[in-house]
């Protein structure tokens, strides 16, 4: 299932600080979040789809730069995105 229009909406809903906040990190951070799990789901099926599991690398390593960036600057908010999303530390 891929990361539909609505499912951004809800995302965005979810995390955005005021109205039609799309750049947020916590915004950013819980959209990558989705199109990783897309990816997983997708990997598990199709294991030999190589250019695939390269763009979810790319999309973790993204992630983890935007969690290191918001912890830095609010560590309230990256707990909160952390517990959240349910993402590892």
């Amino acid at each position: 299932m891929a990361v539909t229009k609505e499912i951004k909406k809800k995302i965005i809903w979810d995390f955005s600080q005021k109205k039609d906040d799309t750049g947020s990190p916590e915004v950013q951070i819980a959209i990558l979040t989705a199109k990783i799990e897309n990816l997983k789901a997708h990997l598990l099926d199709h294991k030999g789809d190589n250019h695939s599991r390269r763009g979810i690398l790319l999309m973790v390593a993204k992630r983890r730069k935007m969690l290191t960036y918001l912890k830095r600057k609010n560590p309230e908010k990256y707990d909160e995105v952390i517990k959240k999303l349910e993402i590892r530390k």
